[in-house]
This record gives C-alpha cells, sequence and structure tokens, in this order.
C-alpha cells in the first residue's frame, strides 16, 4: 500500500514527529506596528457584533486588497488580506444583531432568522469540545421549517445568543453549531448541539431563557480555519514565492527539486516500448514536438507545471486543464524519489476533486485523501478515516495522544461530578437537594436540621430511606417550570426551501464538518432538569432575603415567601457552579486542543507513507498544521481561479517549492457573503490566479477546445477571441426532431416574476423550456443527455415541480441546475432558461460575465436559450455581443420568436411560438405515422416519436386457429389464447401463445412427459367452491354485527383433500403473482391428459416467460367459471393463508425465459 515507505512505517513502535506539536506552539505577541489581528480569537467576539459605543459604532475601516500593484510588505499583504476575510465573515452576524438591538421583537426576515424560548438541556463531553444541546421555537418564522431542505443552523453555523430579558443590550454569546442531528431538529421543540465560543461563556442554567440569532447569509465554517492559517502564517519564518505572490516578479525560475533532478521519466507519454526514448532532461533536451496527443499548448502548460517554482494555467472551456493536470502528476508520481514528501492537490469543491481523483487512480493507489464527505465509494476507501481504520496504527513512543485521552477522562469525569445535582434533581424529580446547598456554603447546617425538624422528612421515608426536606419544607410554593414553546407552525410550508438536499449536503461538503469532527462529538453526557422552581406570590426584596439567610431556623421563614427564597438560592448555587465549570472548561479546551494534535501525530505517519494527499481548498486552511508537518514540496490547485486569495496563501507551506495554480478566471470567480465586498472597492472576489494572470506573471493559455461544437464556440469569442476546434467536435450527430438546428435563441417578453425569497421566476418560460424537453424525450433524446440550465435558484424549483408533474415525462426528469453548480460540468443538450424580463432593465446575475460564460460553455452538440434579447442586449456588452452572433452566422440567423422543429420520419417542418403550440406534439408532424405494428397491422397514429411497442392494436386478430383453422375473433392488442378447445394432442404452443404473442419453437422440449401417478390433480368440481376468494386470493370474512361471520366456511369434503392442495396453494401465493396454470387449464377440456400434464410440470419447473403471469384480472375470473357469486368476497380485507397440508407453491416465472413444448 505505501510502496516507497514500506509498511512497517505504521505497524513499528515509532517515535512522535513533533511538527504538529510545534505547529501549535503559542509564539509571543507581535511587537510590530498593526499587527493586532494576529491575536484575534477564532470567532467573532462580542465586542465585534455589539460594539463598544453601541449599535451605532459599526464603521469598519479596511484596505481593499491591490489587483494591479504589488504590496509594499509580506504584513500588510496578509493583515488586509485577514481584514477583508474577517469582515465578510463576521458583518452578516453583527448585522442581525444589530437589527435585534433595534427591534427585540422582529421576526423572521429574508436575511436574518430569530429563535426564541432556547433551553439549555444537555451537555456531552465531546472530545471536540463542550457540546451543549438546545431547545428552541421557530415561531417567528410565521411557517413551517421543512428542516431537510433548509440551509438554517448547518453545522460551523455561527450563532449569537442573549438573554431572552436583554435582548442584546448588555449581553451577547457566541457559539457555534457543533450538530444538527435530523431526528432532533426536526422534532417539536426543535434541537440542536452548540460549542460556546469561549469558556467564559458557557452557561448550563435550563431555566434561563435565551433568544438566539442567525443570519442567513454566508457560512462562517468557510472562513474560521483561513483566518487562523493567516495569523499561523505571518508566525512562520518564511513565506515562500512572496517575491512573486506579493511582489509582482514576472522572473519566475525553476524549482529547485528540478534544478537538483532534471532528468524525468515521460513514459506515460511515449508508451514502453525500448525502441522510444522517454527520459529526457527538462532544462536542456525537452522536444519542441509534443509527445503523446497533446498540442503545442498543452506541451508548454506541462513543461511549465513541471519545472517552474510558480505555473499559472488558463483552461478556457473544453480545452483540456484538467486533463494536463493529470498528466502532469503522472509524471510527477512515476519520478518521485523513495521517501520524499507526498504531493498536495486541491479543488475548490469535492465534487471536482473527486473527479480529479478518478482520473488519478487509474495510474496510482497510493493516495490518501483527507476530509470525509466524497460520495464516491472507491474514493471514500481512500480517505484518511477509512485508511487509519483499516491500518489500526499503534502508539506512538512520545505522542500526545494518550496522556491527552488520560487527561479528557479524568476531566471529564471532575466535570460530570460537578454535574451531578442538576443531574439528580431529574431523578428525583423534585426541587435541589438541599444538602447540595450545604455543599457549596449556601446553607448551614443549622438551616438544614431547622427544616429537617420542621417536616420530619429527612429521618424516615417510604422503604426506611433518608429524604431530603426541602421538598417538603417548601410544600406548594414550588411548581413545575415547563417552558411555553406554544404549538408548532402549521401554516403553508415555509419559504425555507431555499436549496435542494443535494445542494445543502454540498454545501456541508465543501466547507462543514467531516466524519473527524462527528467522531469528536462522542462522549459522556449529562441531562439538566428543568424540574422545578419556587413561587413568586409576591415580591420579595433582597434584603428581606438576606434577613432569613441569616437566620439559622428556616421554619421561622413565612411560607408564602419559601419559593422566593429557593430561586435565591438556586441562582447563587448556579452562579457558583458556573465558575468552577468555566475554569474546568477552560482546562476542557486544551485537553482537546492536546487530543486533535495527538490525533494527527498519528495521521502524520500514515500520510508520511502516502504519494498524494487531497483536500478542498478549505482542506488547505483546515487541516494545515497537518499537512504542514509532512513538508510537502509541491502543492497543486485546480479550480484556482473560484477561490479567493486567502486560502491559496494559506498553501504556502515553508517547505513549498513549487506551487501549481489550474484555473480559468473568465468563469466562476470567488464567492463572497457580503456582496459589497466583491468588486470595486475591496475586490475580495478576486482570485491570487486572477490577480498573478492580470499582472504579467507568466502564464500558460489553453486554446484548441474539444468540446463544443463550432457554432456553439463561436458564441465564446466574445470573451476569449479565437477559440481553435479539435477536428473531433465536427462529428456529434443531429439532434433527433431538430433537423440541421443545433442551437437557438428563442426571443420572448414574457414578464419575469419573484419568490418571497426574492429568487426570480418566469413562468412561460419555464413551460416553453419544459415543453422543448418533452419534445426531445418523445424523439428518442434520453434523459441524461439533457440538462436544463438557469440563473435562478427560484426558477429551477419551478422548472423540477413542472417536469415532475408531466404524465409524458415521468421518471424521466433531467438535471435542472443552476449556472454556479455547473461550473466543471457539461452535457450533449442544454436548454438554458434566462429569466429575466422586465421595464426596469435589471438583469441582476445574468450581468456577471463570468456567469453568462459558464453558461455558453457548457453544451456539446445542442444549445437552445430563452429569454429576452432586447433587455440583454441593452443592459450587457457581452450579451450584445453573444446575441449578435446568434443573429447572424453565415446564412443562418439563430434568434427569433419561433422554434422550428423538423420531423425525422418525413422531412416536414413544424413550429412552435407559444406554450400552447407543443400540445399539438407527440414527437413527430401532422402526417400519418404508416408504419407497420408487430401484428402486421399499420400504425393507426399520426407520426410520432415513441417506440410502437407501446401501442395496443385495435384491429381485428384474423389469424387461422391451428384446431379448427377458423380465424380468430378477437382484437390484437386483447390478450387471447389462439383456441377453442380442440388442441390436437402435443400441441402445446398454441395453449400459451396467447399469453406470450410469441411463436415457440425450433427447440426440442427439456422436459420429459409426467408419468400418470405425478399428474397434477384437477381443480375442485364447478359450483363446489370450498374457500372464500377474491379475485382467486383467499380472504377472511370480518365478524358480523352479531358476532357471526357473514358466510360461515363450508367442511372441505374428505375425496376432495387431495385435490385441494394445489388450489390452496394456489390462493395463497401462486394469485399474487397471477397464476401461470391458468393459460394452460382454461381452455383444456382433458385436465388429466398427458399433454396438459407435462404442460403443468414444466411450468411448475419456472421456465415460461414471465409474459405468461400477465393475463387480465376479469379475463380469469371469466375463464375459471367460479359459479357462486354469493361467496366471493370483493371487500378489502386482509388476506389469511388458508391451513392445508404443505406443498411446494407455484415458483414465480423468470421474465423473458422462453420454452420449446412441441414434440
Amino acid at each position: 500500500m505505501f510502496p516507497h515507505t514500506g509498511m512497517d512505517s505504521i505497524n513499528t513502535r515509532r517515535t512522535a514527529n513533533l511538527a504538529v506539536r510545534q505547529y501549535f506552539q503559542v509564539h509571543s505577541p507581535a511587537t510590530e506596528q498593526n499587527t493586532e489581528w494576529v491575536e484575534k480569537s477564532e470567532l467573532p467576539s462580542e465586542e465585534e457584533l455589539v460594539g463598544s459605543e453601541g449599535i451605532t459604532d459599526n464603521d469598519v475601516f479596511l484596505q481593499p486588497n491591490r489587483t494591479t500593484q504589488p504590496w509594499g510588505s509580506i504584513g500588510e499583504y496578509m493583515r488586509a488580506h485577514y481584514a477583508l476575510l474577517r469582515e465578510d465573515s463576521v458583518a452578516p452576524l453583527r448585522d442581525a444583531v444589530t437589527y435585534m438591538r433595534a427591534d427585540p421583537s422582529m421576526t423572521d426576515t429574508k436575511d436574518v432568522v430569530v429563535y426564541d424560548k432556547v433551553h439549555i438541556g444537555r451537555v456531552t463531553m465531546a472530545q471536540g469540545g463542550m457540546a451543549f444541546r438546545i431547545r428552541f421555537s421557530t415561531q417567528r418564522a410565521g411557517k413551517k421549517i421543512l428542516w431537510k431542505y433548509s440551509s438554517r443552523l448547518l453545522s460551523g453555523s455561527v450563532v449569537a445568543l442573549s438573554p431572552a430579558k436583554d435582548s442584546f443590550k448588555s449581553k451577547c454569546v457566541v457559539a457555534t453549531v457543533a450538530a444538527r442531528p435530523l431526528d432532533l431538529v426536526s422534532n417539536y421543540p426543535h434541537q440542536v448541539d452548540i460549542y460556546f465560543a469561549t469558556p467564559e461563556d458557557v452557561d448550563f442554567d435550563p431555566q434561563t431563557e435565551w433568544i438566539m440569532v442567525e443570519s442567513r447569509v454566508g457560512y462562517f465554517e468557510a472562513y474560521r480555519h483561513t483566518l487562523a492559517a493567516l495569523q499561523k502564517l505571518y508566525h512562520e519564518s518564511s513565506f515562500p514565492l512572496s517575491n512573486h505572490i506579493c511582489h509582482l516578479d514576472t522572473n519566475v525560475p525553476v524549482s529547485d527539486s528540478i534544478k537538483e533532478n532534471p532528468s524525468l521519466d515521460f513514459q506515460c507519454l511515449t508508451g514502453t516500448s525500448s525502441e522510444v526514448k522517454s527520459s529526457y532532461n527538462v532544462l536542456t533536451d525537452l522536444p519542441n514536438t509534443p509527445l503523446g496527443n497533446l498540442n503545442d499548448l498543452q506541451w508548454q502548460a506541462l513543461r511549465e507545471m513541471l519545472t517552474q517554482k510558480l505555473a499559472l494555467i488558463q483552461g478556457p472551456p473544453g480545452t483540456g486543464k484538467t486533463h494536463i493536470s493529470v498528466i502532469a502528476l503522472q509524471i510527477l508520481l512515476t519520478n518521485m524519489i523513495a521517501g520524499e514528501p507526498p504531493i498536495i492537490i486541491a479543488a475548490h469543491t469535492n465534487h471536482a476533486l473527486d473527479q480529479l481523483l478518478r482520473q488519478v487512480a487509474h495510474f496510482e493507489k497510493d493516495y490518501i485523501r483527507l476530509g470525509g464527505r466524497c460520495k464516491d465509494l472507491e474514493i471514500c476507501q481512500r480517505t484518511l478515516y477509512s485508511v487509519r481504520r483499516s491500518l489500526n496504527p499503534r502508539r506512538l513512543e512520545n505522542g500526545l495522544l494518550e496522556p491527552a485521552t488520560t487527561e479528557y477522562r479524568h476531566i471529564t469525569a471532575e466535570i460530570v461530578e460537578l454535574f451531578k445535582p442538576l443531574e439528580n434533581e431529574l431523578v428525583c424529580m423534585g426541587p435541589l437537594s438541599a444538602a447540595t446547598f450545604v455543599k457549596y456554603g449556601l446553607l448551614t447546617q443549622e438551616q438544614f436540621d431547622s427544616m429537617a425538624q420542621e417536616t420530619n422528612a429527612w429521618l424516615t421515608a417510604s422503604g426506611g430511606q433518608r429524604v431530603d426536606p426541602f421538598k417538603e419544607w417548601l410544600g406548594d410554593q414550588i411548581e413545575l417550570f415547563e417552558p411555553n414553546y406554544g404549538e408548532e407552525n402549521e401554516n403553508s410550508i415555509c419559504d425555507d426551501i431555499d436549496a435542494e438536499y443535494e445542494q445543502l449536503q454540498e454545501l456541508e461538503a465543501e466547507q462543514g464538518p467531516d466524519n473527524e469532527d462527528y467522531e469528536g462529538l462522542k462522549g459522556r453526557s449529562v441531562t439538566f432538569a428543568t424540574s422545578f422552581c419556587g413561587k413568586n406570590r409576591e415580591v420579595v426584596s433582597e434584603e428581606t432575603i438576606e434577613l432569613y439567610l441569616q437566620s439559622p431556623d428556616f421554619s421561622k421563614v413565612p411560607t408564602k415567601h419559601r419559593g422566593s427564597l429557593y430561586n435565591h438560592l438556586r441562582a447563587k448555587l448556579f452562579q457558583i457552579l458556573r465558575e468552577h465549570v468555566c475554569k474546568l472548561a477552560s482546562i476542557y479546551a486544551g485537553v482537546s486542543k492536546n487530543l486533535r494534535i495527538g490525533r494527527w501525530e498519528r495521521d502524520h505517519e500514515i500520510l508520511r507513507g502516502a504519494k498524494l494527499v487531497a483536500m478542498t481548498t478549505t482542506g488547505l486552511s483546515k487541516y494545515r498544521g497537518l499537512v504542514a508537518s509532512l513538508n510537502p514540496k509541491i502543492v497543486v490547485i485546480e479550480e484556482a481561479a473560484e477561490v479567493i486569495e486567502a486560502p491559496v496563501a494559506a498553501a504556502c507551506f515553508e517547505s513549498l517549492q513549487q506551487l501549481i495554480l489550474v484555473g480559468d478566471h473568465k468563469q466562476l470567480k470567488g464567492q463572497c457573503s457580503m456582496h459589497d465586498m466583491a468588486g470595486s472597492p475591496f475586490f475580495l472576489d478576486v482570485s491570487m490566479f486572477e490577480r498573478l494572470v492580470g499582472n504579467n506573471l507568466p502564464f500558460i493559455m489553453l486554446r484548441e477546445q474539444r468540446r463544443m461544437i463550432p457554432e456553439i464556440s463561436e458564441l465564446l469569442r466574445p470573451i476569449y477571441g479565437e477559440l481553435q476546434n479539435h477536428p473531433s467536435v465536427t462529428e456529434y450527430p443531429p439532434i433527433p426532431g431538430m433537423g440541421s438546428m443545433r442551437s437557438y435563441f428563442f426571443d420572448h417578453q414574457w414578464p419575469e416574476d419573484g419568490d418571497s425569497l426574492s429568487s426570480k421566476l418566469n413562468d412561460m418560460e419555464a413551460v416553453m423550456t419544459v415543453g422543448l424537453y418533452t419534445y426531445l424525450l418523445m424523439n428518442g433524446t434520453p434523459s441524461s443527455a439533457v440538462t436544463i440550465l438557469t440563473f435562478y435558484n427560484g426558477q429551477r424549483k419551478l422548472l423540477l415541480k413542472l417536469l415532475r408533474t408531466n404524465r409524458v415525462i415521468g421518471q424521466h426528469v433531467p438535471n435542472v441546475v443552476t449556472v454556479d453548480s455547473y461550473q466543471g460540468e457539461e452535457n450533449d443538450i442544454i436548454l438554458a432558461s434566462l429569466v429575466r424580463s422586465n421595464r426596469s432593465k435589471g438583469i441582476g446575475f445574468l450581468a456577471v460575465d463570468n456567469r453568462v460564460c459558464v453558461a455558453l460553455s457548457r453544451a456539446r452538440r445542442g444549445f437552445f436559450v430563452f429569454g429576452n434579447s432586447k433587455l440583454l442586449s441593452s443592459v450587457s456588452p457581452l450579451w450584445k455581443r453573444v446575441i449578435d452572433i446568434f443573429a447572424v452566422d453565415g446564412d443562418s440567423k439563430r434568434l427569433g420568436g419561433t422554434l422550428k422543429l423538423t420531423c425525422d420520419r418525413h422531412g416536414s417542418h413544424m413550429e412552435v411560438k407559444v406554450p400552447g403550440d407543443w400540445q399539438q406534439m407527440s414527437g413527430g408532424c401532422d402526417m400519418a405515422c404508416g408504419e407497420t405494428l408487430k401484428c402486421g397491422h399499420v400504425c393507426p397514429r399520426k407520426c410520432h416519436g415513441f417506440s410502437h411497442s407501446t401501442i395496443i392494436c385495435q384491429k381485428p386478430c384474423n389469424d387461422i386457429r391451428p384446431c379448427c383453422k377458423a380465424a380468430c375473433d378477437k382484437t390484437c392488442g386483447e390478450t387471447h389464447i389462439h383456441s377453442c378447445g380442440c388442441v390436437p394432442k402435443g400441441k402445446f404452443v398454441e395453449m400459451v401463445q396467447g399469453f406470450q404473442n410469441t411463436v415457440l419453437s425450433g427447440a426440442p422440449s427439456c422436459k420429459p412427459a409426467v408419468p400418470p401417478n405425478q399428474r397434477r390433480p384437477p381443480p375442485p368440481a364447478p359450483r363446489q367452491s370450498i374457500f372464500y376468494s377474491r379475485n382467486n386470493l383467499h380472504t377472511r370474512r370480518p365478524p358480523s354485527k352479531n358476532g357471526s361471520r357473514a358466510h360461515p366456511p363450508r367442511p372441505i369434503p374428505a375425496q376432495n383433500k387431495q385435490a385441494t392442495k394445489g388450489w390452496v396453494d394456489f390462493a395463497n401465493g401462486g394469485a399474487k403473482v397471477m397464476d401461470n396454470h391458468l393459460g394452460v387449464l382454461a381452455n383444456a377440456k382433458d385436465l388429466n391428459s398427458e399433454e396438459v400434464q407435462r404442460a403443468l410440470a414444466v411450468v411448475d419447473n419456472g421456465f415460461l416467460s414471465k409474459e405468461l403471469i400477465e393475463a387480465k384480472e376479469a379475463q380469469k375470473l371469466k375463464q375459471l367459471d367460479l359459479a357462486e357469486p354469493d361467496l366471493i368476497d370483493f371487500e378489502d380485507e386482509v388476506e389469511e393463508p388458508v391451513e392445508a397440508p404443505s406443498e411446494q407453491q407455484v415458483p414465480v416465472v423468470p421474465t423473458g425465459t422462453l420454452i420449446d413444448l412441441s414434440d
């Protein structure tokens, strides 16, 4: 498994590598100016969210990303990117808190959600931290939440809490969602687990009511690890490639590793023949002519990737940038020297990473993937989580995991012991124990004794055990504490269905917790009881309470004040316990950190044996300490233009010698939570790849595309200039039903609409798009070959609704996706629904050139666009140029308000202008079909695209019956038998032919004749029914109102018991699969004949085709001549088995198996 290091490195006792421990060492505070950012906490602080001078103090001063100039220093570069990223991650929650402070009674908005009646109910002592389970209400949503499809409270989300009475005026506590188990969050009241941001924030009084706010903008988990990585990067001794990344030096040298070993083996391109040279010095004698099937630009790109310290490869759609990455990786892996650190590869999304790994796996099995959210089963076996479980690595000498685990057990036991009084309240179902108050100095022994003396409860109880006196002393002055969560909203489904389930899974998969994190949620739990609180029947002053507490005799406390005194003592106890827990929680946080370091020390030993380690760009920051311990020399990042700069900067490990960035900044860019952070003036969305290419650092742009037919690739000319077309793109077949049309812009002015989430949709356009898809489907285009693309999730949901309710489409629903989720994908045919059509000249996402580029470049051989060309041309220069190409392309005009369809069979043309025109379409034209059906008759329908096998012929059969030579009087489509009962001896094909509709002949029978003593007994004689039946299935009638059965069962005559056995089995099993014997028995006159018995034996052995068992139920009842209809039970009743001697039931006939019954 690990050929270049050996398995001994895993199973032999080794000393722990201290690199991980050193990575997490606390550095001394920075002394330079403007370095306060280096010491900031990972999660936002209360001051960041609330401000030190009130809600008006929200001004944040930010330095923009320098996209055209070099940075003054490395420190300035890191500080600016940290501040931009911090603001983008914290601002959404800060705004939510600000809104809540201004209006504590606010309800949910599009961007902010409020959860009230929040109570803490449980704590889990997990290895990842103390996870507190909260219950809460969603009353402020006003509608029911479908949590499976909701992006609320995803694992890793950041939330802010405040006591309900305070509403963020003086207290704000930050937490992150540790887990959102679907079964818990879907029940009411809803429940999730949270981690408090700091030990000082820990609170656990189950009777304290909180209010919690969450921003629906952004996802904090995507930022937190990168922020920490930038802080760590600042403290490191060197920042590799900073001369190019920060100072924009365009003179990029050869990597040090190539200088040392310039000779590389290119056998993966040259083949294994000994007559062909495969080893080259890449610095001196690498040929100018490409090896393998690469073109010139791909060959230049490969040379850059293998030799330069910093390689930038731009790959427009379909030009094979991933293909080049795979070849480069294969060459680098082939030439890897034993003992070298693994190559690090990363991609922006899990999907893209798994696509790359699937290709790498063809030539290299020795890779490990970090993060456990992959969907590919083969790759899942190569995750670190799976590999570790299969290897079961041994304990490391001097490793931190074992002592940290011991410390974790001790601190857990100590905290659990501290929580015991709160847990006991649940066990005793009463107030907190008076002994607990004595233990923590809140009551004296004298006060305790005075209560016990008054109640005598401490002396005896049922069972002879002592009973705590508090419950009796309080009497009726306590009451159950039951939070009023109200009724769950049952109004129309909440607009929280803001994403499909798959999209939410992908969001958590890219940036959220993985298997390692969920493993950390296991541990001992304590459930807090909320059972009782004291009644406050009248206000009791603090001075009065203090006087009672100074008295040694609690019997003198007035009964009506005892509830208030208990509440005071309870609050004091929780204050004391909280102080203890906070101290222990601080220690616990250190233990959790040591556990993480210890696990990474163990994982280091596994990863150092791999040749390649893969992760997402988020993982580059999340696992940075672990990856850095490997001292990697080469990092390859796919989709580098889709990632903002900071995560790529985090990949610049101190040991880095080669950074390879592959991407295309003309397609999708990095995403920002706050729209004003993208573009001018801050330019946070500009990737390192785009910035370096834009500042003239050396890069190679691939130009020959192998994806799109020329008329589609021509649409990309305004973006890329002239793209070259590989000859293979001219060989795609035409699209069925579209004639010579391969692309078309259907122009309309149907107005758009909006949903309650401010997403856009266009009903008429959606119906038109679904109509074209249905037409393509009826013409034989498989659903897998079509993707419907749109810019808005509102339109996506509308399209899916129309598709799923279309009876013609049925289960053949195509992939319907938004543009942002389809980067890197392609399909034969793309139907693009642009949605926007209005008088205000707003085009939203369609104004973003990068998104337009993605939409235009996904189709291989068919691209059909639905939109308002006049609106787009007037607003977007790019769309104007694209629409001009659609409008004039040689002699062909591909823009207009009429879709011109072509019948492939007859060559006739049809036009579709409005959605209603699709109702006349059946996949063909208006001419008669004229083709011959299987039965020999001419198809009666108009021209159609569906198969003739689905058509039931209604014309007379007229086949000649073999028994009497008379013409059959049935219709072709009717299931029937070509026999009137006078079957010649030995002819069984005709008996079953009506059920198979197939002539069976040519092969000899494979079953011998059935001996007379093994022949099947005949069924019971007519009018002697001996069991109640519905559709020949035995049922029992329910008792009648007077307690007796409506029809008492008749006894089975002794002479008929043997004959009944077969029918009993038939009633209990065979009829459920439409009994096979009917086709043989229905019209046979002599049931005891050898021919019939032989046919039945063949059926029993399961050799007949499944088509035999597909007779109509009504026809079966008629053929069986059930003579006593008063005994047939047609009510829906529960089937019960007939008690009878056991016999092998009639087998289910295998599908498609035929038998020859000829002599």
